[in-house]
């Protein structure tokens, strides 16, 4: 990660949840390639570090979790440049992909390149002052960091048509209403309210957290009898493992289980 980049990133850990901030409010934490570029460096180094068990994304100040890409960046952006992207380090697939759960934490505006980030990570909580949405057909693009694909997926397709073809963007209540995010709280009490939940997920087996993950976000693409397959595949790997003897033999001896992610 470069200099310049990190200084766009802030980074906390609170005991065993990292706490990630998107660091531009001057411009509502727009997404640069710079800041993309640190997100995902810093994401896989909490994947990759024992001593961490979820992580907590939000943005810094109290206006915007991201208001999207950064404009003048898009105007420079060629149709090459969008094919290669999709070869290349793409921060939704960083975030989907990495092995700790990711809360993602959103505060005031959730826009366009914004809200794909949020929908690439696989739970979502908002502040009562949040909005969300795609507007990208205002700009005469459409959103292409897996918003059309994501969205769907989560809202239906319905929704998720109305939603990016018109350019609607949803209040906070409204996004509750429709499922994109599972909790609501005053602006306030967003980040204890995201670290606490993170804590929680943190305490529990961090294997079984991990193949629960996987086998639901990579199950949803599959047929009902090749969801179940995998499940059951998933379901073997965790039944070989330390934890599944710790977390047993801590039930039946009335205990705190003391997980090891083994």
């Amino acid at each position: 990660m470069s200099a310049q980049g990190a200084e766009f990133l802030l980074k906390e850990d609170r005991g065993a949840v990292r706490i990630l901030k998107l660091n531009r409010p001057e411009v509502r934490n727009a997404l640069n390639d710079e800041l993309r570029d640190a997100l995902s460096a810093e994401v896989r180094a909490a994947g990759s570090d024992p001593s961490v068990r979820a992580i907590v994304l939000t943005g810094e100040g109290t206006r915007a979790f991201s208001a999207g890409a950064d404009i003048r960046a898009l105007l420079l952006r060629t149709p090459r440049r969008m094919l290669e992207m999709f070869q290349g380090d793409r921060i939704d697939f960083v975030l989907e992909r990495c092995p700790k759960p990711i809360v993602a934490a959103i505060n005031g505006y959730a826009f366009g390149g914004g809200f794909e980030v949020a929908l690439a990570c696989p739970v979502r909580i908002a502040s009562e002052n949040a909005s969300v949405g795609l507007p990208e057909v205002n700009l005469g693009i459409f959103p292409a960091l897996g918003g059309t694909q994501r969205l769907p997926r989560l809202i239906g397709v319905g929704r998720a048509l109305e939603m990016v073809l018109s350019a609607r963007l949803l209040s906070a209540k409204e996004a509750l209403e429709f499922g994109i995010v599972s909790k609501v709280v005053p602006p306030d009490r967003l980040l204890d309210e995201a670290v606490a939940l993170a804590e929680t997920i943190a305490s529990k087996g961090p294997v079984a957290v991990r193949l629960a993950k996987d086998a639901i976000l990579t199950g949803f693409g599959m047929t009902l009898e090749e969801g179940l397959r995998y499940e059951n595949r998933l379901a073997a790997v965790a039944m070989g493992t330390k934890d599944k003897e710790e977390g047993l033999t801590a039930f039946l001896e009335k205990r705190k289980p003391v997980f090891t992610g083994e």
